[in-house]
């Protein structure tokens, strides 16, 4: 019989496959100080011996080792390499390293939703007997892990007063061993100092968590400011088109690899390859969008400043806002998110929004296009309503979550369906 002939695709496995990647160019992109939009393209990535422009998928859930004695070792950590899915794999490994030079911080993880995130950031630490103190306005599921679940395993908690500092001083003790805000809060954009809550965590050693979602990476940096962890839903602007559901975490490489990964590891809250690598290409775009979501946003609430069917318009850049101060001082710009009540109540936020052309309804955020919704009736419709009342959640209220269409056209969209209203 004659030899077997060799095909291109054995020729490529043979001198290929077996060959070392080339090294990640994550030292190299930390060390030359890169701007922002250059770390969002470039930071962290992990190029294969094929030399591939985009990022590789690797759709794995283990690792193979060519020795019974590099198993061990890796499992040791005296070799380095990956183990397992659960535990981490390239996609994560690229899109945390990217993350992490975005933010300044030393390390990141990131789990499978943004409620992943936070679970995770607080019960790795917390025990019976702690305390938590947190801002009072909330996205609900935060809200509900505070207030219904922490308590099941001992822990106490305060909910204070975004703005109220003696508030946040009386409630920040030597027992609080976490505190946690959203600034701008969802969906009332209720601002938290940053500063001035971490100079007060500092001096009882409680550690500060920020959710940094409205704001976004490109428009508030916390952990300059003086937090200790920052936490994303990257389901938001981060991915950007509503395609996954991912979290992240931010902080320092003690906190994320001695307390954080342990609990990660073993309860198994990963991101899966896919998501991770979605989320990876998504980054590269992430100034250019969050730029158009702002400057539509401008435009919008200047557009809107003193409607006659508006009776209150939430927008940190607008002057009247009550915490306008504070907007300049530590956020760059405004922010893609607006919120405002109707006059008439649930029936004409209900007449308003059944009127959009362009905008869809939908309880999501931090999409290309652009999205209201009701909380009252939706992301908040867990919390009773005297404590909706009590947070500023009225029936009125509806939440704008502004895309990256043509301001014109969402402008007159809106005014359009105001006259329904």
């Amino acid at each position: 019989m004659p030899a077997k002939t060799k095909c291109n695709t054995d020729f490529y496995i043979e001198n290929h496959m077996k060959k070392p990647p080339k090294p990640t160019k994550t030292s190299k992109t930390a060390s030359k100080g890169w701007k922002t939009a250059t770390q969002l393209v470039r930071g962290g990535r992990m190029q294969s011996q094929f030399g591939e422009t985009s990022e590789a998928l690797f759709l794995n859930s283990s690792y193979s080792y060519e020795t019974a004695e590099e198993g061990e070792g890796r499992f040791a950590g005296t070799i380095q390499g990956f183990k397992y899915g659960r535990y981490s794999h390239p996609n994560l490994s690229m899109l945390e390293r990217r993350l992490a030079l975005m933010e300044g911080a030393e390390a990141c993880t990131v789990t499978a939703s943004g409620m992943a995130a936070l679970f995770a950031i607080l019960m790795c630490q917390l025990k019976s007997g702690d305390h938590v103190a947190a801002s009072s306005v909330l996205f609900s599921s935060c809200h509900y892990i505070i207030t219904q679940v922490l308590p099941r395993f001992g822990i106490k908690y305060t909910l204070v007063e975004g703005d109220d500092m003696k508030a946040w001083a009386k409630a920040i003790t030597k027992k609080t061993r976490c505190v946690f805000i959203e600034t701008p809060a969802n969906p009332t954009l209720e601002l938290v100092d940053i500063a001035a809550v971490a100079k007060l965590c500092k001096k009882t050693g409680s550690q500060l968590i920020v959710d940094n979602v409205f704001a976004t990476p490109m428009l508030q940096h916390p952990l300059e400011l003086g937090a200790d962890v920052v936490m994303y839903s990257t389901t938001k602007h981060i991915d950007g088109q509503g395609r996954t559901l991912g979290g992240a975490i931010l902080g320092s490489s003690k906190f994320i690899d001695e307390t954080l990964m342990p609990f990660v590891r073993h309860t198994g809250p990963h991101m899966s390859p896919f998501n991770a690598w979605v989320l990876l290409k998504s980054l590269e775009t992430l100034p250019l969008r969050v730029a158009k979501h702002c400057d539509n946003a401008e435009e919008i609430a200047w557009a809107l400043d003193g409607h006659p069917k508006i009776s209150r318009l939430l927008y940190p850049s607008l002057k009247n806002h009550p915490q306008h101060a504070l907007a300049k001082k530590q956020m760059s710009r405004g922010g893609p998110m607006i919120a405002f009540e109707i006059k008439g109540g649930k029936k004409a936020a209900f007449n308003f929004m059944n009127a959009l052309s362009i905008i869809d309804i939908s309880n999501n955020l931090g999409n290309a296009k652009s999205l209201v919704t009701h909380p009252a009736s939706t992301t908040h419709s867990s919390l009773a309503a005297t404590e909706r009342k009590k947070l500023g959640i009225s029936d009125s209220l509806v939440r704008l979550s502004v895309g990256i269409e043509d301001a014109d056209d969402l402008i007159q969209d809106i005014l359009d369906a105001l006259k329904q209203a």
